[in-house]
């Protein structure tokens, strides 16, 4: 949405969009960044390059798109990381609560396993874990969820997960 602008009304129409191919993620140092997402996941970038072009900048509504980026494949989903050297952007301020914000998920069978693997690894969470409790949410189906939420280098939100329920998928 171009600054100035109203929020986005949209026909009725189902576009049945729902696979889905990749998350972008803008970073400042690609290569911390690789880094960070290889020890998260566990997984080398199956791609890496640059590009600049005036047209792909355009399609984004910029003035240029000179970037380098890498990927890395996780089970359904791509991560693609992309950092702008034209233009270069300003940090945003990834609070959940802030309208545009987002979160990238991670589902993990053993919650306290891997939460406290994460913690002994350096990893900072921003508050305590969570389990979602009766009377706190809706449907009582989804009782037993249990999330934790930290942030990549950049402050990206992310979460893991180990769903029940109506979060189950």
């Amino acid at each position: 949405m171009k600054e100035g602008k109203s929020i986005m009304t949209v026909a009725g129409t189902p576009m049945n969009l729902a696979q889905p191919a990749h998350v972008g993620i803008s970073v400042s140092d690609l290569d911390a960044s690789v880094a960070f997402y290889q020890a998260l996941t566990g997984r080398e970038p199956v791609a890496q390059g640059t590009m600049d072009s005036v047209p792909f900048g355009g399609s984004q509504g910029l003035s240029n798109a000179k970037l380098r980026y890498a990927t890395i494949n996780i089970e359904g989903l791509g991560i693609d990381l992309i950092q702008f050297q034209d233009p270069v952007g300003e940090r945003t301020d990834g609070k959940a609560n802030r309208p545009g914000s987002m979160h990238l998920c991670f589902q993990v069978d053993d919650f306290e396993a891997v939460y406290q693997r994460m913690r002994e690894a350096g990893y900072e969470f921003l508050g305590d874990q969570y389990t979602f409790l009766a009377g706190e949410v809706t449907p009582e189906g989804a009782l037993g969820t249990r999330v934790a939420y930290f942030n990549d280098p950049d402050g990206t939100n992310l979460e893991i997960i180990q769903p029940k329920g109506g979060f189950a998928r």
